[in-house]
């Protein structure tokens, strides 16, 4: 009965140092140097953009996101590269809200460069669309075992981007309907009649390329966060 009673407060206490900040640990010190840094771009991409209901528009999901994942830190700690992902989508869109994606700097460059027809920094976003909730979805799913199954895991994973991807077209389609021309900047369509179809095999795209070569690397992490 003793040895039962001091094995459950070793397995508790290994708990508490898992949910913890501990700051000599670097995968803990990660989460914090992620959001300060996500932080800055953020409060960065809001000072004087190129319109501020469009940078409220494209960065809504950062706003969301930050405060929904420091609740759920302790009792639901992602993978650093889950963190990592979600923090590099995070300052995506904040550079694209502070400019609109058909005027990132970058975008222009690599247009002139190539010497494409548009500026494609609204492309690099709807790949990430699927790329970044790809590893979500799927931490999600193998951590709660809600599949057992990596073939049916994986069609979940990749239907999971693909909802995601069209409830943020329809979104933009409502937008287009509420604010008419004053919409352009949110939608970013650039004149391409075929934006909506390409943004959301963008975005299927993404998550197989995710599902495909971060794969491994996912689940040893999820090995070490459990170990």
């Amino acid at each position: 009965m003793a040895a039962r009673a001091t094995r459950g407060l070793r397995e508790a206490r290994r708990a508490v140092r898992v949910l913890t900040f501990d700051p000599v640990r670097p995968e803990s010190r990660l989460p914090l140097a992620l959001l300060v840094a996500t932080t800055v771009v953020l409060v960065w991409s809001g000072i004087r953009p190129f319109e501020y209901p469009t940078w409220i528009l494209e960065v809504f999901p950062v706003l969301l996101a930050i405060p929904l994942l420091l609740i759920t830190q302790r009792r639901f700690p992602f993978t650093p590269m889950v963190y990592t992902l979600i923090a590099a989508h995070a300052c995506l869109l904040a550079v694209g809200g502070h400019y609109t994606y058909a005027k990132v700097p970058a975008g222009d460059w690599f247009r002139d460069w190539l010497n494409l027809s548009r500026n494609h920094y609204d492309r690099l976003g709807h790949f990430a669309q699927g790329f970044v909730p790809a590893m979500i979805a799927r931490e999600l799913l193998i951590r709660l075992r809600v599949v057992s199954s990596a073939a049916w895991r994986n069609f979940f994973i990749v239907s999971i981007c693909l909802a995601i991807s069209a409830t943020y077209e329809l979104l933009e389609w409502a937008t287009a309907l509420a604010l008419g021309e004053k919409s352009d900047a949110f939608l970013g369509t650039q004149g391409d009649p075929w934006d909506t179809q390409m943004d959301m095999f963008l975005a299927f795209v993404g998550a197989v390329a995710a599902i495909a070569f971060l794969g491994r690397w996912h689940d040893s992490q999820m090995r070490r966060l459990h170990s």
